[in-house]
């Protein structure tokens, strides 16, 4: 199977989700944003964030997801509670994670951005196994992206102010910023 865009990265399972599209012309990849998710709402594991990613969640599996279940949503990665990572869009091709956002002034962060789902919850500490995850990740990431420095790299909540509070008040940052140092 061809999987469409160029950089899959190794090392990760690939499930390609349909919620992708090509980035603009001449748009360059300058940010990484940081998520939560969990579906549904505080319960982790299970297969209900892949299917959202890929229009595939069941309304009538929970009540929550029949308010959720018709949105066409991705993000490139999620990371797991045990650190495993699936990545569900092209590094090069638009996911569509951030929705209405701006950052320094740009809208539009889809364009160019790089979504990164942590399997939680604004109120549950992440893992050490996500944090380590994360991190390898983001050093990939920078490489073959070097203009996403450190100050930009956010979180949702930080381009959609008031509409999103992810990836939340415990979300380590300076235990991150450390390991990606």
């Amino acid at each position: 199977m061809t999987l469409p865009g160029r950089l899959w990265l190794t090392g990760v399972a690939h499930t390609p989700s349909p919620n992708a599209d090509e980035r603009p012309a001449d748009c360059e990849v300058d940010l990484l944003v940081i998520h939560n998710i969990s579906l549904p709402p505080g319960e982790f594991g299970g297969p209900h964030i892949a299917d959202l990613f890929q229009n595939r969640l069941d309304p009538a599996r929970h009540p929550y997801f029949a308010t959720v279940a018709a949105l066409e949503v991705s993000a490139h990665l999620l990371v797991r509670r045990d650190g495993s990572t699936t990545q569900f869009v092209a590094l090069d091709r638009r996911a569509w994670h951030a929705g209405q956002s701006v950052f320094c002034g740009r809208e539009r962060c889809n364009d160019f951005s790089i979504g990164i789902e942590l399997e939680g919850t604004d109120d549950t500490p992440f893992t050490p196994a996500q944090y380590a995850s994360l991190s390898r990740l983001t050093n990939e990431i920078r490489h073959q992206y070097p203009r996403i420095t450190p100050a930009r790299i956010v979180g949702h909540s930080d381009i959609a102010p008031g509409r999103k509070t992810d990836p939340g008040p415990c979300f380590d940052w300076p235990r991150y910023h450390q390991m990606i140092a």
